[in-house]
């Protein structure tokens, strides 16, 4: 039996897990207030693969879901605090080998407010909104070549 290879990221709701194994049967998982439990048979040799990840802070197991894909298997954990960053998956800090972040998918939501993404949505309304080159004003014949600054003079030739 070998661990799943897995990757997770945060929300602010919601942690997501996503086990990557190709071709997967019988997949299983389950989840409880603290823990996630998965296993699957895998790839062309039938591989039996098994996780069991203590969970960094509590979910809500009613919520939580999974969907199978011919590639992975992904795992939507609903957090039973949502806005509760998590710094890690697991409760205890220990590196496991067949676990890694999905920067990918890795978003600082915490620095984010939802009043900084609407004013960036508004900006970005006002500049689609804006004309094109015809509505630009004239900028007093700033192409003319016989307004030259007084230190424009004529470089010597490189030798």
């Amino acid at each position: 039996m070998h661990p799943a290879t897995a990757k997770w990221y945060d929300r602010r709701d919601s942690v997501f897990i996503e086990f990557c194994i190709a071709d997967s049967k019988d997949v299983k998982v389950n989840f409880d207030k603290t823990k996630c439990g998965f296993s699957c048979l895998g790839g062309t040799d039938n591989v039996k693969h098994e996780n069991e990840i203590d969970l960094f802070d509590a979910i809500d197991e009613n919520e939580s879901k999974h969907k199978r894909t011919d590639r992975s298997v992904l795992c939507y954990l609903r957090k039973a605090q949502p806005g509760k960053a998590w710094p890690r998956l697991t409760k205890e800090k220990a590196k496991l080998s067949w676990l890694s972040v999905d920067f990918n998918n890795w978003k600082d939501w915490e620095d984010d407010s939802d009043e900084e993404m609407g004013n960036f949505d508004q900006f970005s309304d006002m500049m689609n909104n804006m004309g094109g080159e015809d509505d630009l004003p004239d900028l007093d014949g700033a192409d003319d070549d016989e307004s030259a600054d007084s230190d424009d003079e004529k470089m010597p030739d490189l030798e």
